[in-house]
């Protein structure tokens, strides 16, 4: 199968299990030149800003362990961009939260860090 597919698949069902936790979505893949957030979701007073990693294989540490330093770095330079271009939301609390998906989990059960890393 195609990685696109899967990884626009694996943002789906992520979506689906945060709105059944009730998380609120604000906006999917927002770009920026710094790089993309997947989901960008309200929880109460809180912006969760959400990277979505699958991986078919721990060789390489799995989907959580792929959110590299790097990879943080551009995440928190997106949701600042997004912040400063949404004056209403910038007075939220904002945390980054990851949801993998781990090859020997059910697709239906996904890891949800909450808080996953800070600035």
């Amino acid at each position: 199968m195609d990685r696109n597919k899967i990884g626009k698949d694996a943002e789906k069902i992520a979506e689906r299990f945060l709105t059944k936790q009730r998380l609120k979505l604000i906006e999917r893949n927002f770009n920026s030149r710094f790089g993309e957030i997947d989901l960008i979701m309200q929880e109460g007073d809180t912006i969760a800003f959400i990277e979505v990693r699958y991986r078919n294989s721990k060789q390489f540490g799995g989907a959580a362990a792929s959110v590299t330093p790097l990879k943080q770095a551009k995440i928190i330079k997106t949701a600042q961009l997004f912040l400063s271009q949404h004056p209403r939301l910038a007075n939220k609390n904002c945390r980054f939260d990851v949801i993998a998906f781990e090859y020997d989990a059910a697709p239906s059960n996904p890891l949800w860090y909450k808080d996953a890393f800070r600035i």
